[in-house]
């Protein structure tokens, strides 16, 4: 009899165990449940977050949640300010978001990508104490307050949000993202009319070949080409596509002012580096004249002349770059006279 009272009571305690186990995680499912129904909707996999659903997922759910919340804070009236790239970074953020998805086969419950919007949900701006912009924020399991606990993206990893936001999230979440999945340059109906005309087009290309009319065959043609491919690598124009870099920056103290040259080492406008290659390439053009031009001079007066204009220019040109040089990293670079000359 005592047995039976005893295993009567140990039921008893397992069903209210597991009663409480799965009115603790009712709630808790349904917030993942309804976080997944939100991303299924977006087209990027990006939930849309407001002030109703920043309490609902977060400040209204306690610790520690199912899941983490990354959030990126966007205004769409500064879209138009070309410093903050905030259009790029709202599709790069949209990028790294469905590639995560993707990699994990919509199975993912632990990570969610949100973002917020200054105009519908300024009292979550306060909230997080956002007061610049852009940012990523990471509200992880156990975050209570939306100040001390939350892990920000540092500002430096804008230039290359993509990358530095993949590291962000496997340092902080020990997730894995996988690749990111860029979308092609050129889609499959372009390239099969690609294809097509240069299917129609070749018998009449190799016949101009043939007969040595086409454009390749003019000299004038190689020499722009040259000229450009020389620009092209001294004005770090692939590093400014690569990193998207803007023309040029507005001033933050004075609206009406624009800034083309950037302090500070590691950073390179567009007009910057145009104007950088113009130097450059003034000097490359000059030690062309001199080389394949001036030596066939036959007028001594002339030829003289023209050598000592080259020098000036060409010390003139890199004397500017070297003085930018200098004014953008601080570090001065003298020039001196050897020893024996002394």
């Amino acid at each position: 009899m005592a047995i039976s009272y005893i295993h009567l009571f140990i039921l008893s305690f397992i069903s209210i165990s597991r009663f409480l186990v799965i009115s603790k995680a009712g709630p808790e499912s349904e917030l993942v449940a309804d976080l997944l129904t939100l991303q299924s909707q977006s087209e990027s996999g990006v939930i849309h977050l407001n002030d109703r659903t920043v309490s609902k997922f977060i400040t209204s759910t306690k610790t520690p949640r199912p899941y983490s919340l990354l959030i990126f804070f966007d205004a769409i009236p500064l879209h138009d300010k070309s410093d903050l790239r905030l259009p790029v970074l709202v599709h790069d953020f949209a990028l790294v978001a469905s590639s995560f998805i993707a990699n994990h086969n919509g199975s993912n419950t632990k990570l969610f990508f949100c973002d917020l919007e200054f105009r519908e949900s300024q009292s979550s701006f306060k909230l997080f104490d956002v007061n610049s912009l852009p940012n990523i924020y990471l509200v992880g399991p156990d975050a209570e307050s939306l100040k001390d606990d939350i892990e920000q993206m540092e500002q430096s990893g804008f230039t290359r949000l993509t990358e530095s936001l993949v590291e962000f999230i496997e340092s902080r979440t020990q997730l894995t993202v996988g690749p990111v999945h860029h979308s092609p340059i050129i889609s499959k109906k372009q390239m099969v009319l690609i294809i097509g005309f240069l299917l129609i087009w070749s018998p009449f290309a190799a016949r101009k070949i043939f007969a040595g009319e086409t454009m390749f065959h003019n000299p004038r043609i190689w020499l722009s080409g040259a000229i450009f491919v020389y620009f092209f690598s001294v004005s770090g124009a692939m590093h400014i596509i690569i990193r998207k870099m803007p023309m040029f920056l507005m001033d933050r103290e004075d609206p009406n002012k624009l800034i083309f040259f950037y302090q500070g080492t590691g950073v390179q406008l567009g007009l910057e580096g145009f104007m950088v290659g113009f130097l450059y390439t003034i000097v490359g053009l000059l030690l062309a004249v001199v080389t394949h031009v001036l030596v066939y001079v036959k007028d001594l007066k002339t030829k003289r002349i023209g050598m000592l204009f080259s020098i000036f220019v060409s010390f003139w040109a890199v004397k500017q770059v070297i003085f930018l040089d200098n004014w953008k990293t601080r570090y001065a670079i003298h020039g001196f006279w050897p020893s024996r000359w002394n």
